[in-house]
């Protein structure tokens, strides 16, 4: 008799939703009784795509259009020549992407891998799935039903996936069992309770990270050094209604070289109150010492965090457990269900975690942003052992901030401008971002050492010799601040390009950001002057009646940008990820139509040959 075939799920994930929803996917069909393995792109290898029984593919889209950096080295085999039609030929597979339709190019990703994999001969098991983080249930408004279709789908291929059909489902006290990981307690007394060094407290961050079951971005868990603080400054007018800072920092433990349009990844503090809070209803010791690791461990696996020294469980917890910022996901509510020893909290558990009560649950708790702490102090009843805690806490993640200096003005420092985020929810709850309102919370005097991680953003490094034209409204302005640092450093030993910059921010008395800065190099020759050949021009757009954007402003200089475009600029577009971006490109469309006397369409051509070329560059921001 044949061997049941097995389900490959390969997700490619950025901040850590595709992984959410290819484990879901791999949970409903175990819960099936279907075979699955369950992997990121990164951890598998692409040559034995043509060998497998049947491939679901659970994608995000970053950015404008770009793949997760999890998925590139995977794409980029894909992407061969040598592969010809028939390389997959019948291999069965689908494609569900995560995306966000404010954006240009919605499911990007997912929609290409899905067309290159039908080239290569893969057989599609049904259409792709595209989920939509504008829906008000998120993307598991189009997960439910796609799921359901593919498991009827997958039978009709080959009913050895499911040898009981796909209407059998075990029953709940099977499928609830073990969780993922396994925690080890220690007794180890006092031996890690000090940090004596910030090299040790180094290897605590890399360690614990190592441990947690949470994907982190760019997969580098130790610290690349720390930084302190020595400005904490309000950019914007206080009553506004915004509260940017701009935060310079010194290096401390070791000085790492960036270059202008790099970015700056941030592990945040939580509050500690809300952690002892965290570990009082959790009736955890906080002084215990803990390993985690893998239930189930392949001989395969990479020697595990555990086999480098136990941790001290509030540090794991502050480290890698975001307890009291982020949302926790729908497994949550249905392994909380079984935990649940109240009947009505166990119900109302269970309604949440069914697709009846899906719309419902996004409304308490995604819509209100409730955090863990807050979940688990309104079903008291609940008493779910730290292994699935560990398991199912979103990972406290870094921040990415783009770096709004250069190394050439202010060696040995950092700076970056930032827009402290805060909200209210539809039930008047207030809200605030953990990382940014803890940076503007932290005191020069104190000497807070923050760890961070210096990496490439979307922005590369210009050199002098090439003329600029960039678009950076609001706190997008950040590493063009960099880049104009630079160059008038540059201006003084050489020949310099010109700059042109569009700014944009709502009153000129409010939230007009570096002004002084912006007007000195527009002046005396600075390398946004006009003698210089740039320029620096700003939209206010709640300062007049009709709203003014830097579109505006750039159809002004139109005949003025399209030179420069003749003379080899290249673009940098930098800011809010929601109509921006699109609105610029646009923008320039029409620039390029207008001063070629072309139509729109040649305009398209002609800007995507320059984004091609390397010419066009966004950094966007939700």
């Amino acid at each position: 008799m044949k061997d049941q075939p097995e389900l490959l799920i390969l997700y490619a994930t950025q901040t850590g939703n595709a992984q959410d929803a290819a484990e879901r996917l791999g949970r409903e069909a175990e819960h099936r009784g279907c075979v699955v393995r369950l992997l990121s792109v990164d951890e598998y290898d692409a040559s034995h795509l043509p060998h497998e029984d049947g491939i679901i593919f659970v994608v995000s889209t970053t950015g404008q259009g770009e793949t997760p950096d999890s998925m590139r080295v995977f794409w980029k085999f894909l992407l061969q020549r040598s592969l010809d039609q028939y390389w997959l030929k019948g291999v069965p597979y689908a494609v569900f992407g995560l995306g966000d339709s404010s954006y240009q190019k919605y499911n990007f990703v997912a929609k290409k891998l899905d067309k290159r994999l039908s080239d290569l001969g893969a057989a599609a098991i049904l259409g792709r799935g595209l989920g939509d983080d504008q829906h008000h249930s998120g993307y598991e408004a189009a997960l439910d039903p796609w799921m359901l279709s593919l498991w009827s789908s997958l039978n009709d291929i080959n009913p050895m996936f499911f040898l009981k059909g796909t209407d059998f489902v075990f029953s709940i006290d099977t499928i609830i069992d073990q969780p993922s990981v396994q925690v080890a307690y220690y007794n180890v007394g006092k031996l890690d309770s000090q940090l004596t060094s910030d090299l040790k407290y180094m290897e605590i961050i890399e360690r614990a990270r190592l441990m947690s079951p949470g994907k982190f971005s760019h997969g580098k868990k130790k610290p690349d050094c720390f930084l302190k603080m020595i400005k904490n400054q309000r950019l914007s007018k206080v009553g506004s209604g915004k509260d940017v800072r701009h935060f310079e920092f010194e290096f401390v433990s070791s000085v790492i070289e960036y270059e202008v349009g790099d970015v700056l990844e941030v592990l945040p503090s939580q509050s500690s109150a809300a952690v002892n809070a965290f570990i009082q209803r959790c009736n955890l010791d906080p002084e215990s010492f803990i390993t985690v690791s893998p239930r189930n461990r392949r001989k395969q696996d990479p020697i595990l965090a555990a086999e480098m020294g136990p941790v001290k469980l509030k540090t794991f917890i502050e480290l890698t457990m975001d307890i009291a910022s982020a949302s926790p996901r729908r497994y949550f509510f249905e392994v909380m269900s079984y935990y649940a020893t109240a009947p009505h909290e166990k119900e109302r558990l269970q309604y949440f975690a069914s697709p009846e009560g899906r719309d419902d649950l996004y409304q308490y708790n995604q819509k209100e942003r409730r955090s863990v702490l807050e979940v688990l102090e309104d079903f008291p009843s609940v008493k779910m052992p730290f292994d699935w805690l560990v398991q199912l806490v979103p990972p406290l993640k870094t921040r990415s901030f783009s770096i709004s200096s250069s190394a050439l003005a202010h060696p040995n420092q950092v700076h970056l401008t930032v827009n402290v985020v805060s909200w209210t929810t539809p039930y008047k709850r207030k809200r605030s971002g953990l990382c940014s309102s803890w940076l503007a919370g932290l005191d020069p005097e104190q000497s807070v050492h923050v760890p961070v991680w210096f990496h490439k953003g979307s922005l590369p490094a210009p050199s002098p010799s090439l003329p600029l034209i960039l678009v950076g409204p609001g706190t997008g302005c950040a590493p063009f601040r960099g880049f104009v640092e630079e160059r008038s450093i540059e201006n003084t030993s050489m020949a310099t390009a010109p700059v042109l910059f569009f700014f944009g921010c709502r009153n000129e008395d409010n939230d007009f950001l570096y002004r002084d800065f912006w007007l000195s190099h527009s002046k005396n020759h600075g390398v946004l002057s006009e003698e210089k050949g740039g320029g620096f021009y700003v939209a206010f757009s709640r300062d007049q009646q009709r709203k003014v954007y830097v579109q505006h402003k750039m159809l002004e200089q139109s005949e003025k940008i399209w030179n420069l475009l003749r003379e080899g600029a290249a673009v940098y577009v930098a800011g809010s990820s929601t109509k921006m971006p699109a609105d610029v490109w646009s923008t320039f469309e029409e620039i390029v139509s207008k001063e070629t006397q072309l139509p729109r369409e040649s305009a398209v051509r002609w800007l995507r040959a320059l984004e091609k070329a390397g010419k066009y560059h966004v950094e966007a921001w939700s």
